[in-house]
């Protein structure tokens, strides 16, 4: 950055401009009797005359430099700082058997809920600034996919390997709650949340929906439930002896569980049918839930008048050496 401290001085530089116009415009020229030119003509002027014009040249940009040195002109780095109170967020997800249903759309084309899950998380991610998150997965059992990171990279890769079944066929909806809390609970974060996403009904695991509720709320841990899936039977692509075909089964997806977690803790729950409907949760809990940002900006100065003086001088001091020596300018 630059600036200058005293910009009042810059007025200074008007000085060596009048004086420039004077010496071009203004000055009278000296001249002799002589009773004819003809003699005269063809005389070429010497060398120091064609270049005795540096004199006054030199002189004005010394003064304008010397102008330019008074008006303090400062050069500086400006520095940034950001402080951050980061919120740390769990990714709670279904990869059960049923989030392989067919009742979502994608680019135009029918897909899984799973597959629906998996971009739009990943967009969730892509809005997400300074915060830390982490991923737990539950089917049969619940098990951590990726631990709180920074390093949103790497948390994309581990949702663009998520496959239907890999935690087993079954909803163990507690397991998942309990150990989403277990990773963010002993954590000094002022806001801790949790987005648990699921299509069915908890049907395994030791522990209840509502005992890992209470144990979020104990640990000030928010959750946010998302319940996904159309209402009725809901189409699933499986192979038969003829190929592969639909077939249609209901999900029982267990809403008023989903709510009654969302209650305990704070959160709120939300109801997907479809992938605009899942992306509009996704983006309204990005909203919701923003990180503490304060900027603190301070820039620092280095002094740069010195140079400017010092050139200033040397030029007016070179304009006086020529004007009384080689340039000299005999009336």
């Amino acid at each position: 950055m630059f600036r200058f401290e005293d910009p009042e001085f810059l007025v200074a530089i008007i000085l060596p401009v009048i004086f420039l116009l004077r010496y071009f415009f203004l000055s009278g020229s000296g001249g002799i009797i002589f009773s004819s030119l003809s003699g005269v003509k063809n005389i070429r002027p010497s060398r120091s005359v064609q270049t005795r014009h540096i004199v006054p040249v030199l002189m004005a940009l010394g003064m304008a430099f010397l102008g330019l040195g008074l008006a303090r002109p400062q050069s500086g780095v400006k520095n940034t700082e950001i402080l951050s109170e980061g919120i740390d967020i769990m990714l709670c997800l279904d990869t059960s058997g049923t989030m392989q249903a067919m009742d979502f759309e994608l680019g135009g084309q029918k897909a899984n809920r799973l597959d629906v899950v998996k971009k739009v998380v990943t967009d969730f991610i892509h809005q997400r600034k300074n915060d830390r998150i982490g991923m737990i997965i539950f089917g049969d059992q619940a098990f951590t996919q990726c631990p709180l990171t920074l390093d949103y990279g790497i948390l994309e890769n581990f949702v663009g390997r998520l496959k239907v079944g890999m935690a087993g066929d079954m909803t163990a909806l507690g397991s998942g709650l309990a150990l989403s809390v277990k990773r963010l609970k002993d954590l000094p974060g002022k806001s801790r949340i949790i987005i648990l996403l699921t299509d069915g009904r908890h049907n395994a695991g030791r522990i209840s929906p509502e005992t890992a509720a209470e144990i979020a709320r104990t640990y000030n841990v928010k959750v946010y439930t998302i319940g996904v899936g159309v209402e009725g039977d809901s189409p699933f692509l499986v192979d038969t002896i003829f190929g592969k075909r639909y077939v249609y089964q209901r999900v029982d997806l267990d809403e008023d569980t989903l709510k009654m977690i969302a209650e305990i803790t704070g959160g709120k729950y939300f109801r997907a049918t479809d992938t605009a409907s899942l992306e509009k949760i996704y983006s309204e809990i990005d909203q919701m839930e923003k990180s503490e940002i304060k900027i603190k900006e301070y820039t620092e100065y280095n002094e740069s008048f010195a140079r400017y003086v010092i050139f200033g001088l040397a030029l007016i001091l070179g304009s006086v050496i020529l004007g009384n020596t080689r340039l000299r300018k005999i009336p």
